[in-house]
């Protein structure tokens, strides 16, 4: 990929990172999309920097963004743009909080970006050419033992429609791992499974914002992403990320059957 567009992109992203810093000790402006979704006026001011910013750096490009979206589906070249995932993690001044932006084009994701703007941790993909975290290749872990892989999970918004479903799985998994972390950002948490800090990871009910950018981290790291059965897709219920190893054993245990 084109060097001067990959450079511009993460500029871009640095910058959208530096206004979640500046605003991070300022008064949250808190508003409600949902019982439990929040927005702050850090997510708008974000946003309206990425599409401002991004559709410059490659004419004819548009924007899928969380707070401004009309649809899910992205166009044939889109940029994909969560401002801070883990808004509420924000609100809460919890530093697990992430920019995510990731390139559509041609079907697939092509440049992918998560910035962990408080603790300075910049992760990055491009389609073939590998990851990266603050410049430095990564890979994900070699666990090929499920009693000893640890996995994160998150809680879908609309957890009361499917608590059964949510509690049956956490069980499932909790008994048959090392342990179950639960970052309150899909973003880092296929950031983390890019770079080995975690073995493995499943949500459901994510949006393409949630998963775009670090759908490419995972699987340019040398992991594996998957629906529950089948390939992902944006808008795929449920995303199984992992290292490769503890894959099918994970999509295993997270299929319940008659158990609920």
């Amino acid at each position: 990929m084109d060097k001067q567009l990959v450079d511009g992109f993460l500029d871009c992203v640095r910058e959208a990172g530096r206004v979640v810093r500046e605003q991070w000790n300022d008064p949250r402006e808190i508003a409600f999309k949902g019982r439990i979704d929040l927005v702050t006026q850090t997510d708008l001011a974000v946003e309206r920097l990425l599409s401002e910013r991004l559709p410059a750096l490659l004419p004819g490009s548009s924007v899928l963004a969380e707070e401004s979206h009309t649809t899910l589906v992205p166009g044939d070249l889109t940029w994909i743009v969560d401002p801070v995932d883990g808004t509420t993690n924000y609100a809460h001044r919890i530093p697990m909080v992430a920019v995510s932006v990731a390139l559509w084009r041609g079907g697939r994701v092509e440049l992918g970006a998560v910035f962990l703007p408080v603790m300075d941790e910049l992760f990055w993909a491009v389609r073939g050419e590998g990851a990266f975290l603050n410049g430095e290749r990564i890979r994900v872990s070699g666990e090929a033992v499920m009693q000893s892989a640890l996995v994160a999970t998150g809680f879908p918004y609309s957890f009361y429609a499917e608590i059964d479903e949510v509690c049956a799985r956490l069980r499932r998994v909790l008994l048959a791992s090392q342990g179950i972390r639960r970052m309150g950002a899909a973003a880092v948490d296929l950031a983390y499974t890019a770079c080995g800090r975690l073995d493995g990871y499943y949500e459901t009910g994510l949006k393409p914002w949630d998963t775009a950018a670090g759908w490419l981290l995972v699987e340019e790291a040398g992991g594996r992403v998957s629906a529950l059965d089948g390939d992902y897709a944006l808008g795929s219920h449920m995303i199984v990320a992992t290292n490769g190893a503890v894959h099918d054993e994970l999509q295993e245990l997270l299929r319940l059957g008659d158990e609920v």
